[in-house]
């Protein structure tokens, strides 16, 4: 492992806990992230790194009402990101447009596409597909997954589909195959279930303890990563969903958060309990020939997979 290297620093007036890469910006590496406040009017800030790489600058603000628990950047247009937010007493989501002409206003104001107005409870967390352009949009509650079908143009969404996990389960998250515009992961306490968009059925499942969030890689089908509690991270090829393929020792306490780098094989991005960010490599083989005593004989820990440790914010 490297030495831990220190980072660019971003401050915020308030306490946050989501941020959003925006994949449509093709010219600049860009984020979006929205604070948490209980008491004072809550923002989105729209950041991007400098041309020499040196520095995070504000490219534009806005304010938004309420905390923002979970934010998510549109994959096909940059100016379009979703948020799932709390009064405090009750949860909503919508979807939000930046304005076109946000950097010659004296105070740019979002516009709001769309309410996702048919959960009555908690609301986890807004999916999109992430692999280009697509008129639907998932969201999940503790015991609800919904298909929306969302219209830009119309600022409008509807319900497409709904279905339920069931009386006995508690839905967190959850990953939309990049491979697959039908097919949908779902975080379920000590379980992932998957499901089939198309009839809202479930196809499969993966028995795991505690999962607290999940990743496709988008360079290869059939790949899941999971970060659990105390099992720290499970590698799964999903055409053999028995036993992970890869295993990686996670956090010093809980791994909480996972992401699949999605232009470079095998590196994965983890988040824990423990206040560190760890960069691992774990490539993986998915060829149609591997069989199932193949992968039993191959080793399930690398040497040292991890890359670098960041703790330095």
């Amino acid at each position: 492992m490297q030495g831990a290297s220190s980072g660019i620093g971003y401050g915020l007036k308030y306490q946050a806990r989501c941020i959003s890469d925006v994949k449509a910006d093709t010219d600049h590496t860009s984020f979006i992230t929205g604070t948490l406040s209980l008491r004072e009017e809550n923002e989105v800030h729209l950041i991007r790194l400098s041309s020499g790489g040196t520095e995070l600058i504000c490219e534009g603000l806005f304010s938004h009402p309420n905390e923002i628990w979970d934010l998510s950047s549109c994959p096909f247009d940059q100016r379009i990101f979703s948020t799932v937010f709390s009064t405090g007493e009750s949860y909503g989501a919508a979807v939000w447009q930046i304005p076109e002409l946000y950097g010659q206003l004296n105070s740019p104001q979002l516009e709001k596409i769309a309410s996702l107005d048919a959960h009555s409870g908690k609301i986890n967390c807004i999916l999109w597909w992430p692999s280009g352009r697509n008129d639907k949009l998932i969201s999940i509650d503790e015991e609800n997954l919904f298909l929306w079908s969302l219209d830009c143009s119309r600022k409008a969404a509807q319900v497409q589909s709904k279905e339920s996990a069931g009386m006995l389960h508690y839905l967190s998250g959850g990953a939309w195959d990049p491979h697959d515009v039908n097919a949908v992961a779902a975080t379920c306490e000590s379980s992932i279930q998957f499901w089939d968009l198309r009839t809202m059925n479930k196809t499969n499942s993966i028995e795991c303890a505690h999962v607290r969030n999940v990743d496709y890689d988008t360079k290869k089908k059939h790949i899941l990563v999971t970060a659990e509690d105390e099992s720290g991270i499970h590698v799964w090829d999903l055409r053999m969903p028995m036993v992970p393929i890869k295993e990686l020792p996670g956090h010093a306490h809980w791994t909480w958060a996972i992401a699949c780098n999605p232009e470079y094989d095998g590196l994965i991005l983890s988040g824990g309990t423990d206040s560190t960010v760890n960069l691992w490599l774990a490539p993986t083989s998915t060829g149609d020939g591997m069989t199932s005593e193949s992968m039993v004989e191959s080793p399930t820990h690398l040497v040292d997979p991890l890359l670098n440790s960041y703790s330095d914010y």
